[in-house]
């Protein structure tokens, strides 16, 4: 008995690609969706009504002084002899000393609890670094002021003896015993602990995302322990510590009490930072808030915009960063 076969047509190649599956969400999954949505958009929200407070109560000021209000050393509002070009850079000058400090010790701490610590002297390390983000910053500057500060004018002296060649370190007024109370460089310290615990716990959890299979390989091609680290955890966690670190300079920008309880305020540029005098533009808006008059609320209220600003951008470029990385993608994911 014959039998009779027939040929099975080609399949199209438009029918190998994946079905898309719909599934209506339930209505409980709807609520969640739009409860988190709504959450995620109030940031925008808040930060937005934020910046439009700001500018609108700083208006006095910009109208009355311009372009200047960037450059004048002055906090005088007799003629509107007022600006912040004395408070801004040392603003920057604090940050930059804070983050010179606190930026090599918090990623060397993450790189050790990540890959060398034992597991119990791991969540040691981490319940420390954790509590040391819980302190409050006035703990912080009152034991800058009372215990850092007496101790480290010994050490002032001797910078300025000895690197007196280098000029931020040269002092410039006669030694007495106030030359090096309340310099920059004793506020950058403090600031300098205070953004330790930020970069370090967010580069730790970068760096114990590097991929399990580029380590064993790394050992299975005679690495040692260093050079697995350096081969692969630190390329793999470059963007998301450079991240963390931008945002610990803005963490270390926006620092208001441990300043104003160290620093002797003045609104001049200091460019020897061992040496006593400086401000930032949150100890600023801190000591003169309480006395404040309108016009000079206004004043104070333009300082915090370019704060606000400054913080936003340092952020906001932390978030690219982080967000480019092998570490952000695997963490999107």
């Amino acid at each position: 008995m014959a039998v009779a076969l027939t040929s099975a047509r080609p399949v199209p190649a438009d029918d190998d690609s994946p079905r898309t599956i719909v599934s209506r969400p339930s209505r409980g999954d709807m609520v969640f969706r739009t409860v988190l949505r709504l959450a995620g958009l109030s940031s925008f929200a808040i930060t937005g009504l934020i910046l439009v407070f700001l500018i609108i109560r700083s208006s006095w000021a910009f109208r009355a002084d311009g372009l200047s209000f960037f450059t004048k050393q002055n906090w005088i509002f007799v003629d509107n002899q007022f600006g912040i070009g004395g408070v801004l850079p040392d603003t920057l000058i604090i940050g930059v000393i804070a983050s010179i400090v606190g930026i090599p010790l918090a990623l060397a701490t993450a790189i050790f609890i990540s890959e060398y610590a034992p597991v119990r002297l791991r969540r040691v390390l981490i319940a420390v670094i954790d509590l040391m983000a819980a302190i409050p910053s006035i703990i912080y500057g009152i034991w800058g002021r009372f215990w850092l500060m007496p101790r480290a004018i010994g050490v002032m002296g001797w910078l300025a003896d000895h690197l007196a060649w280098f000029p931020p370190l040269k002092v410039t007024i006669e030694y007495t015993p106030s030359t090096f109370v309340g310099s920059p460089i004793l506020a950058g310290l403090v600031v300098s602990l205070m953004i330790i615990p930020i970069v370090t716990s967010l580069s730790r959890e970068v760096f114990s995302q590097a991929p399990q299979g580029e380590r064993e390989a790394a050992y299975a091609l005679g690495s040692t322990r260093w050079g697995m680290v350096r081969t692969v955890v630190v390329p793999f966690g470059r963007g998301g510590a450079v991240g963390a670190s931008m945002l610990g300079i803005g963490r270390a920008l926006g620092e208001t009490i441990a300043v104003l309880l160290i620093i002797t305020q003045i609104s001049k540029i200091n460019w020897h930072v061992a040496q006593s005098g400086g401000n930032s533009i949150g100890a600023l808006i801190a000591a003169e808030w309480s006395s404040a008059s309108s016009n000079q609320l206004s004043a104070l209220m333009a300082a915090g915009l370019v704060l606000f600003a400054i913080t936003i951008v340092v952020n906001s470029l932390a978030a690219i960063i982080i967000g480019r990385s092998r570490s952000g993608a695997a963490t999107a994911d």
